[in-house]
């Protein structure tokens, strides 16, 4: 590792309900290909790995179950800062139930060598809202969920986050801007993500919402990847 250095792999909800093959009840196209990627990426010598995961109640807001004539997929919901009901709005897609807890498809893929993971993190177990970021519900007035992943990157001396998994434009992506605000330089591995919706206008709009926030979208190819693979 280059002085001065200490990186972070965070790989983002790698759980049966969002792979296909069988297909889970969110499954993103291709996700099960990716194993040996992944399994690659966990072999490097990052100073932290760390595994989300999904931890839904039967309940959760983000269910179209749970709303009257709504339907997943198709329909949104807004949701305020449940502590302070004037500000702070995120509007989210309507999804069916998917990796309720305690579940199979709550579970890691059964492909991901878990022998590697140091440290799972647990999100959206907060019935109220919506919480793709592995740093925690997008509140800050005041905000919501614990601070358990910034306290773990700081106290390991973290200063890179590279962030893999499932899907790209959803928790991937809330996940790696979120790194970049806290103030990590942050890189996106774009062969180690897979997209939900791989649409040329979705793409466009995901990869420059995540440049503007200041992350880096990588290859596996890259020099920043050769760096970790090398560092041993």
């Amino acid at each position: 590792m280059s002085a001065g250095k200490k990186a972070a792999l965070i790989c983002v909800d790698i759980q049966n309900d969002f792979c296909d093959d069988p297909d889970g009840a969110l499954a993103v196209k291709g996700a099960r290909a990716l194993a040996p990627v992944w399994n690659e990426l966990l072999s490097m010598p990052f100073a932290v790995k760390i595994a989300t995961k999904d931890c839904h109640p039967t309940d959760h807001v983000s269910f179209a179950s749970q709303h009257q004539g709504k339907q997943p997929f198709k329909d949104t919901i807004t949701v305020k800062n449940p502590e302070n009901e004037k500000d702070e709005p995120f509007t989210s897609t309507l999804w069916p139930d998917h990796c309720i807890q305690g579940s199979h498809g709550y579970e890691l893929m059964s492909e991901l060598d878990k022998s590697k993971i140091q440290t799972i993190i647990e999100k959206g177990q907060d019935k109220r809202v919506e919480s793709y970021s592995a740093f925690g519900p997008p509140y800050r007035n005041p905000r919501l969920g614990n601070n358990e992943l910034i306290e773990m990157l700081k106290s390991e001396g973290i200063t890179e986050v590279f962030v893999v998994g499932l899907a790209y434009e959803a928790c991937v992506m809330y996940t790696a801007k979120d790194a970049a605000k806290y103030g990590f330089q942050t890189y996106l591995i774009e062969d180690a993500a897979a997209f939900a919706n791989k649409s040329e206008d979705n793409t466009k709009v995901v990869r420059k919402q995540l440049q503007d926030c200041g992350v880096s979208l990588i290859s596996l190819a890259s020099p920043e990847v050769e760096r970790i693979r090398k560092s041993a």
